[in-house]
């Protein structure tokens, strides 16, 4: 890894490039996870009803740029998200590997589990304002509207309107709910990926490069996505409602059980699924090159200049 500054760089600019090719099936997944709340099943509309037919949905009614609404929020928080998750994440392992094992590069999977939801829940609390913004923003639809509709002109108008009617509690609202979800993918994410590449280095002979960082990142994207759907579904609630429907994390989950029933928190778990998976792999594949050249470029600036000889 290079220093902590430079994971904090490489893994914000692996996410943004990640995003860019994921925010679609974002879009699509949070307009799921909103149709129908709070409606008894039988009354619920399905204007969105898999990722595909979602995608082609917006792209027809609304155009390129409604299947990007909120792209811009999207860039700031994955830097701050995936800077922090891909950043501390190593320190963090390595200096709990020595107090507790007397031991840095010994691997132990609660310790590595601890530290990923960790290094994740801190992204979480400092990108929590932008994904508060980016999902209003992609919820909203002059076509086929769910959830309650906020209109922002963009990312700037969002979060001074936030600011202005609620002040800075607002723009943390269901910042709970993002820091158990974010613990939650977090906490397995890392882990399973180095446990993942790990093993195939190991029983299946397989060396650095593409092929295995994909491998170890398909691994990793599925059991993120298993997790953190459910909080993920009540994040996107608390994210988009508008006054107090829900009083919290636990009062939003139970009314949602108690009026869709249990399935409701696996709405958009595809879509989600279709995000996720190329996602983590963009990312953490990309990680892997941009952490390489950020070492790199720390070795030329920070490498005092060799003596000459006289």
């Amino acid at each position: 890894m290079s220093t902590t500054a430079g994971a904090f760089i490489a893994g914000g600019i692996a996410a943004c490039g990640a995003v860019t090719a994921t925010h679609p099936f974002e879009t699509v997944k949070i307009r799921m996870q909103l149709q129908g709340e709070l409606q008894t099943k039988g009354h619920q509309p399905h204007h969105y009803r898999g990722p595909l037919h979602g995608v082609s949905v917006i792209v027809r009614n609304e155009g390129i740029r409604g299947i990007y609404r909120g792209i811009g929020c999207a860039y700031i928080y994955q830097v701050l998200l995936n800077g922090c998750r891909l950043g501390f994440y190593e320190p963090m392992r390595a200096g709990l590997a020595k107090l507790i094992l007397n031991d840095a590069a010994k691997q132990n999977l609660g310790i590595n589990m601890f530290c990923g939801a960790a290094s994740g829940i801190m992204g979480a609390a400092a990108g929590s304002p932008f994904f508060l913004v980016k999902t209003r923003l992609q919820s909203f639809s002059p076509f086929l509207p769910v959830g309650t509709q906020h209109r922002y002109r963009n990312a700037l108008d969002g979060l001074s309107q936030i600011f202005r009617a609620e002040g800075v509690r607002g723009l943390y609202r269901g910042v709970g709910a993002a820091m158990i979800r974010t613990g939650f993918g977090s906490s397995v994410q890392l882990p399973t990926y180095f446990f993942a590449k790990r093993r195939l280095q190991k029983h299946l002979g397989m060396e650095e490069g593409a092929p295995l960082h994909l491998a170890s990142s398909t691994a990793s994207g599925f059991v993120v996505c298993v997790v953190m759907h459910p909080p993920d579904t009540i994040m996107s609630r608390l994210y988009n409602q508008n006054g107090n429907l829900y009083k919290g994390v636990f009062d939003c989950l139970a009314k949602t059980i108690k009026t869709e029933g249990f399935f409701a928190i696996y709405k958009g778990v595809f879509p989600h699924l279709a995000r996720i998976l190329p996602h983590t792999i963009l990312t953490l594949s990309l990680a892997e090159q941009t952490n390489k050249l950020m070492k790199k470029l720390e070795e030329r600036i920070l490498s005092p200049p060799e003596t000459q000889s006289i």
